[in-house]
């Protein structure tokens, strides 16, 4: 039997992240003006702290603000700051300046930053406060008290098994990292907030999460470039490629060093089984006004992500005996303002905040914890969070329908004509074969123009790797469900919706599908087929700590 090493914390943050990371700066700053010492840690399962960030990311400084008032002078990583915004109507060969822009994504004013370098300049100001922060430490297992309900901690990942499972010559258990509390800032989708809510109803009575997927890209560009002349430095776009009824839309933003941040986000409740999500963001770049932009560049990163977006009636409970949920893992973000990054820093303070006080009081409880949930609805967090509560409910209507909703939601901020819209599990959305339309059209691109690059160098721009002769961190349950039912019905969709190609098709002599290979190793991290797969065939686990994506400047 495995013996496992045990650390003991007063409060571990698991997932370094903005939510977490302003989370346990915040405890430390009111423990230090309680006179209270706290042992804090904070472990990512990336290989560096920000290494496993990405985002758009156009951020609204109130947060981090309220956590650092004088962030500006202590160097926070700022690429450039919004001048101006463009919204863009996309037909397949022309572009419509729209004449208003909703008052969601006003951004005059706001930095535009890399995500990634956000979450490292949070990690350095972590470990000057005394937090110990670990990446490279993968959330593997959570760990439960005797009653069974109260969380006590997690287990890391075991490191050092070959591809069967055993253990090698260099083989290290994983960690039992025990706290009074501990905080689950893992990410949309995160795997431990999706076993907590399998073994306790932390998402009775609340809506399916809806999740949208984005790739994006840093490109370099020349001196002489679109921005240099241009009144707006922030740009988003709707229409095509997608029609009508597809929610998603692209955004392109200025960065320093003549750089432009570029990416298109697709809504995960799409019907049509041919959609591929490579192919969609690539007609994008193809369109004029993004080659008008992007011209003469090259591609430097790329990385790939789902976000939740449903936002207020989809969050899960927010506290449990012994933890509490933060960030986009508890599905906090404003689809209207296509933001999230300040929500999720937010909900970290407010969740160090409640922390504090029953600590305090001695108390690690529900009961202690959840005026959490309290402190969210009542800030300007939680205000913003319902003003988007039905927001993409109505983005999946379809025809009139859709305008309506959103017009009536927009000038009611929020209630719009039905006060809690329902939604349908994106898992569920798919169109059958012979129900859907062929996708024919493929994207069409110079293979030298270096600023469109193809799937797998995406994948190496990302920088990921994992070591290949370890166990898949990648499960597909049944390949007879991919066989027989999954591939008859809808054409094997995991070949489409994931950014990485991590799933190949395989044939036997006759041509017929005989099974899907996993290249594990191509994984990005996004978490798209966890969310997607239509017979839930597909579960996403953590690798070994410290593998991944290893993003720079996305």
């Amino acid at each position: 039997m495995t013996t496992h090493e045990t650390i003991e914390f007063d409060v571990l943050f698991v997932g370094g992240g903005p939510a977490n990371l302003a989370g346990a700066i915040r405890l430390m700053q009111l423990a230090a003006e309680k006179g209270q010492e706290l042992e804090v840690a904070v472990i990512d399962k990336g290989a560096a702290i920000g290494s496993h960030a990405i985002s758009g990311a156009v951020m609204n400084p109130v947060a981090i603000a309220e956590l650092y008032p004088d962030y500006e002078s202590l160097g926070f990583p700022v690429e450039r700051k919004v001048r101006g915004d463009g919204f863009y109507f996309l037909t397949k060969t022309r572009q419509f300046k729209m004449p208003m822009v909703p008052r969601q994504m006003h951004n005059t004013g706001f930095p535009i930053v890399s995500l990634a370098r956000v979450c490292r300049w949070l990690g350095e100001k972590a470990e000057a406060l005394g937090i110990n922060v670990f990446p490279g430490f993968d959330g593997k297992e959570l760990l439960f008290a005797d009653d069974g309900r109260t969380v006590i901690g997690v287990r890391t990942g075991d490191k050092g098994l070959d591809k069967d499972g055993k253990p090698k010559p260099n083989f290290e258990p994983g960690i039992d990292l025990l706290a009074k509390v501990t905080v689950l800032g893992e990410g949309a989708r995160g795997s431990l907030v999706k076993s907590l809510a399998e073994k306790l109803p932390i998402r009775a009575g609340r809506l399916p999460e809806l999740f949208e997927t984005g790739i994006k890209e840093v490109i370099q560009l020349p001196e002489d470039n679109f921005f240099v002349n241009s009144a707006f430095n922030d740009i988003h776009t709707l229409g095509y490629p997608l029609d009508l009824n597809t929610p998603g839309g692209g955004f392109i933003y200025e960065m320093d060093g003549n750089r432009v941040t570029l990416g298109y986000l697709v809504a995960l409740g799409y019907e049509n089984p041919h959609l591929d999500l490579y192919d969609v963001f690539m007609h994008f770049k193809g369109h004029p006004l993004v080659q008008e932009i992007i011209k003469g560049g090259k591609v430097v990163e790329q990385g790939a992500r789902a976000v939740s977006t449903c936002g207020w009636y989809s969050m899960p409970q927010l506290a449990v005996d012994g933890a509490l949920i933060t960030g986009n893992a508890a599905a906090l973000h404003s689809t209207p303002a296509i933001k999230g990054i300040h929500l999720a820093m937010k909900s970290g303070m407010l969740a160090a905040e409640a922390i504090v006080d029953a600590l305090t009081a001695g108390k690690n409880d529900r009961g202690a914890l959840e005026n959490y949930a309290e402190r969210l609805a009542g800030s300007w967090a939680g205000e913003e969070l319902r003003e988007g509560r039905n927001y993409a409910q109505a983005l999946a209507k379809k025809g009139p329908a859709k305008l309506i909703h959103l017009a009536a939601q927009y000038f009611t901020k929020g209630k719009g004509l039905i006060d809690r819209l329902s939604a349908k599990d994106d898992a569920k959305t798919l169109k059958t074969l012979s129900k859907a339309p062929t996708l024919s059209e493929k994207p069409e691109w110079s293979k030298d123009d270096p600023a469109m690059v193809d799937k797998l160098t995406g994948v190496y721009l990302s920088g990921t790797g994992h070591r290949e002769d370890q166990p898949s961190h990648i499960v597909i349950h049944d390949q007879r469900v991919c066989v027989e039912k999954c591939y008859p019905t809808y054409s094997a969709p995991c070949t489409r919706f994931c950014p990485g190609d991590v799933y190949e098709l395989e044939t036997g002599k006759d041509g017929g599908m005989t099974g899907i290979k996993l290249n594990f190793t191509n994984c990005l991290h996004c978490k798209t087929c966890d969310i997607k797969d239509p017979f839930h065939n597909i579960t996403w686990t953590c690798p070994e700590g410290g593998e991944g994506p290893n993003y720079k400047r996305v």
